[in-house]
């Protein structure tokens, strides 16, 4: 069963904080089924640090939603 999640985060070195080279992004990511409980976050960054070729410590989530 598809989850989608609203996703509102930096990509970016040093753990994505404030710099120069840090990108602001968000949107719906659209998984095959829903994140776990316990690990959601942590689950999503390592996803999101996927699509974008890099390491989930590059990731730094600001806000995620489920959608229904």
């Amino acid at each position: 069963m598809a989850a989608k999640y609203y996703t509102h985060f930096l990509t970016g070195g040093a753990a994505a904080q404030e710099s120069p080279s840090t990108h602001e992004w968000s949107g719906v990511v659209e998984l095959r089924e829903p994140l776990r409980d316990r690990r959601e976050i942590r689950q999503l960054r390592s996803l999101l640090a996927t699509n974008f070729n890099l390491d989930s410590e590059d990731i730094r989530i600001l806000h995620w939603a489920r959608l229904h």
